[in-house]
């Protein structure tokens, strides 16, 4: 008998027999069904397991009872794995009754030919249930990854009952990383529904979540922000890991040996990681979960029967009915006659969003050619140019086309205070003299940043780009470097000044050396010339106007009354806002909010 708190049992069961899991993935490592028992002054069980283990699982019911009986049966999710006990359910214990909400319990009569109204407690989104010390609140989770699923929040414990959420393959002892398997079973299960799952994360977050019980894998009680985080970043189609990802297909070895080549390319250019996968031969879920892991992604294929090449068909159709975006793509074919391969790819992404194809298409007529070699070093140029630029031997450290990209955008400066990293978000930079290259850059004088700079007289200006997300902004807008360091889950690089610049999500950075100082009274101005300039990719530099319309969460004003912050969304309820008014977030004043 497990106890996850002093009220909470585990009930669950392992499989340690199944080799497919939902007839496709294999689970080496088996399968968990969770199950859990609440007691109290009313007894709650939260979902049952697979029809395989009935009598298991009714064993570890009644041990955990301990001769009392279940007053409630918490149905979160219908999917046979977890649904398929509770007719034995209510054999063994008629007096029950089952807590779900509508949808719930029309699938529950499919499945199980029979009207359960006379057992039902039926639910509503936000509704609760106390049961003495607790009191458990239902959160509706559509499509996550079915359309009834709901989870379940439990203030007592400070528990959140996750359904199929935060769940992985392999049974509960089985030895591995948790984020393998659980992004494997994510982006196979759950992938397509990345806009429900933000949903559901934006609701979590309002809750004092201190353990999660999720219906596959470990109860989850500590570092709950990595899980989250990860949770965020692969339902927002984000890049998890720096890398690129090689899938491809070969009939006579020819389009093998160009994948080997560029895979060298890639590592000699600075890669951080080359995952190769033949999709003839390696597991397709595991090819899937690297597509979505890593930033870039090469495909390499033949035409086949004027198509792809069947396991290059089913690879793509997988990524794109998950929707699979964000992304650079690569592309190499290979045809003796009629190459097409590669127009018929793009074609396939073309409902994908925010994909951008790179230049060359590597195109092998049968065999490698001289030329083909040019373009494979080309292609690598190219899916490297961000690496190269990251890298202290192989970057242009002068590159003064990096000012271009100054303009009415949004910037992180970086700067150290001789013990740790810092940075912050500013919006006024400008360039004030090319001969020397000189920049201005304002600063608040509230922010710890200013005075760090004022003592160091160094800063790096990171250019963002339109693809960062608003977690960059929550990172570095929200926060005081005084009270938090802003790079503990972060792995940057450095420039020849030893301040970090970001890994991600800036399409240029500058070093600069403070020459001057205005004072500007609540700001203050670094004058500073330019000692090194790097530009690392092409993408646009982020504006205000893009963040405000594009990437800033759109604050959920319904039914409130008051001001809500123009910056990062804080809303303040009250008739009147106070001149002197600071946003506890963003740190912005009065002037930066509007009436709600």
């Amino acid at each position: 008998m497990r106890k996850i708190t002093n009220d909470i049992y585990y009930a669950g069961v392992d499989d340690k027999k199944i080799d497919l899991f939902e007839g496709q993935y294999v689970v080496p490592n088996g399968m968990a069904y969770n199950s859990y028992v609440v007691k109290d002054e009313k007894i709650s069980v939260f979902d049952t397991v697979d029809v395989n283990f009935t009598h298991e699982w009714l064993d570890n019911v009644e041990e955990i009872l301990d001769g009392a009986k279940p007053d409630y049966l918490i149905v979160q999710h219908m999917e046979p794995d977890h649904s398929a006990n509770i007719k034995n359910f209510l054999n063994a214990y008629p007096n029950a009754k089952i807590v779900a909400n509508e949808k719930t319990l029309a699938m529950m009569q499919q499945f199980f030919q029979m009207n359960f109204n006379e057992y039902a407690v039926t639910v509503s989104d936000g509704d609760t249930l106390c049961t003495g010390r607790h009191t458990f609140t239902f959160v509706f989770a559509p499509m996550v990854h079915w359309p009834e699923v709901m989870v379940t929040y439990d203030s007592a414990d400070k528990v959140l009952f996750s359904a199929d959420g935060f769940g992985k393959f392999g049974a509960l002892d089985a030895e591995e990383e948790w984020a393998c398997e659980a992004r494997r079973y994510y982006f196979g299960i759950v992938g397509k529904y990345g806009a429900q799952v933000q949903n559901l994360l934006k609701k979590a977050a309002a809750l004092d979540i201190q353990i999660i019980c999720p219906l596959h894998g470990p109860v989850l009680t500590e570092n709950l922000e990595y899980y989250l985080d990860l949770y965020n970043t692969w339902s927002s189609y984000g890049v998890e890991s720096e890398g690129i990802v090689i899938a491809y297909t070969s009939v006579y070895g020819n389009t093998k040996r160009a994948v080997e080549i560029l895979a060298e390319k890639l590592k000699e250019k600075g890669c951080p990681k080359v995952v190769v996968n033949d999709l003839a031969r390696c597991d397709m879920a595991e090819a899937v979960e690297d597509a979505f892991r890593y930033g870039k992604l090469i495909l390499a294929t033949t035409t086949y029967n004027a198509e792809l090449f069947p396991f290059m068909k089913q690879f793509i159709d997988h990524l794109t009915e998950r929707n699979y975006q964000n992304r650079m793509i690569g592309l190499i074919e290979n045809g003796t006659w009629a190459p097409q391969a590669a127009k018929i790819m793009k074609e396939s992404f073309a409902k994908s969003k925010n994909i951008t194809f790179a230049q060359p298409v590597v195109r092998i007529h049968s065999a490698l050619s001289t030329a083909n070699s040019e373009e494979i070093e080309a292609l690598a140029n190219e899916m490297c140019k961000d690496y190269i630029a990251r890298s202290s031997e192989m970057a242009n450290k002068h590159d003064w086309s990096a000012l271009f990209n100054i303009g009415y955008g949004l910037y992180v400066v970086t700067c150290n205070d001789g013990k740790k990293d810092n940075g912050l978000i500013v919006n006024t930079v400008t360039q004030l003299t090319d001969t020397p290259y000189r920049v201005a850059v304002n600063i608040n004088k509230q922010n710890y940043s200013h005075h760090v700079i004022r003592q160091t007289g160094q800063l790096n200006v990171n250019c963002l780009s339109v693809d960062a997300p608003f977690k960059v902004f929550e990172r570095f807008g929200f926060q005081s470097g005084r009270a938090v360091n802003k790079f503990t889950s972060c792995q940057p690089n450095r420039s020849d000044n030893g301040l970090v610049f970001l890994p991600r999500y800036i399409n240029s950075f500058m070093s600069l050396k403070v020459e001057d100082y205005v004072d500007l009274d609540t700001h203050g101005m670094f004058i500073c010339s330019v000692t090194e300039a790097r530009v690392m990719n092409d993408r646009e530099t982020m504006t205000y106007t893009y963040y405000q319309e594009n990437v800033k969460p759109r604050p959920e004003t319904e039914g409130k009354s008051g001001f809500v912050c123009k910056i990062c969304g804080y809303i303040y309820e009250g008739t009147e806002l106070p001149d002197d008014f600071i946003c506890p977030l963003c740190k912005h004043g009065a002037a930066d909010f509007e009436p709600i």
